[in-house]
């Protein structure tokens, strides 16, 4: 199975060795704090979703049917280890401005503990399965919803957008991975409930840890700021239900929400803040 199509690696042409401000959304700082913390995971997560997505793949049977599905898994590392690259750029300038990344270590203690008791390469990916879903939706709220960003430094505000994109091309590779290899509801229902307890805890505590270090924790104004991001007309919350509860169905599928045009009317309304450094592999 393979139902997504075939992936670019880009390169971002965005320079973040200039530093951005501390606040760079809006001059909010508890949006600011939430999508650092974000990028706090992605330097070890990505690298575990191509890990995971490798290991797994080993399974799959050398044949004619797969070899599409193959290239793609290809492509899908290209696009995460680039996100991975860029995210560690962000994240040393937010460690310049006094945060401190404690996701990383949290995330990489949990998967070295995963492999010293052996972990099963399905759960794994299972795993891996129910994050790139968690991102997928992030990245359609942040493509179809501009006002998310609205007031973003132009330099971060490029570089989320430019990752929502390729989250959303490859949201189904690993699924489509995952349901050739004979996953079923039950694991990948484990997958995800498992997912999602330690993303929840691990992104609020690296939340608030952000906020502590900039000194803004127990402002009014940044829990006002909060509740307005999560409850307010445009809260995640409200954006984000449907599609995280989608996923509980059994015949759910990454393209039934088939919303590839905001990805291409990016790409082409931006043209000019990337550039392709490898195009599809062959199947």
């Amino acid at each position: 199975m393979n139902t997504s199509t075939p992936l670019m690696v880009r390169k971002l042409l965005v320079d973040l060795s200039q530093g951005f401000p501390r606040h760079w959304l809006a001059g909010k700082p508890f949006r600011t704090q939430y999508f650092n913390a974000l990028s706090m995971s992605f330097p070890v997560g990505e690298q575990e979703f191509i890990d995971s997505v490798r290991d797994a793949a080993q399974a799959l049977p050398d044949s004619p049917e797969n070899s599409a599905l193959r290239a793609t898994i290809q492509d899908f590392v290209g696009q995460e280890a680039t996100h991975r690259r860029v995210h560690d750029l962000y994240n040393a300038e937010l460690e310049k401005q006094g945060l401190h990344n404690h996701w990383q270590h949290w995330s990489g203690n949990l998967i070295a503990l995963g492999r010293q008791h052996k972990v099963p390469a399905m759960r794994r990916l299972a795993i891996t399965v129910a994050l790139e879903h968690y991102t997928a939706a992030m990245a359609d709220l942040t493509l179809r919803h501009p006002q998310l960003l609205d007031g973003a430094e132009p330099s971060l505000q490029t570089l989320w957008r430019w990752h929502s994109v390729e989250e959303t091309e490859h949201k189904a590779v690993a699924f489509d991975l995952f349901h050739t290899l004979g996953g079923d509801y039950r694991a990948r229902m484990s997958g995800y409930a498992f997912a999602m307890l330690h993303l929840t805890l691990m992104a609020t505590g690296q939340t608030i840890n952000n906020l502590w270090h900039d000194r803004v924790l127990f402002k009014p104004g940044t829990w006002l700021d909060a509740a307005r991001f999560f409850f307010g007309r445009y809260g995640l919350v409200w954006l984000s239900a449907g599609p995280l509860l989608a996923y509980l169905r059994r015949d759910f599928h990454p393209w039934q929400h088939d919303n590839r045009e905001l990805a291409e009317q990016w790409l082409s309304d931006y043209s000019g803040k990337y550039a392709v450094v490898r195009g599809p592999r062959a199947a």
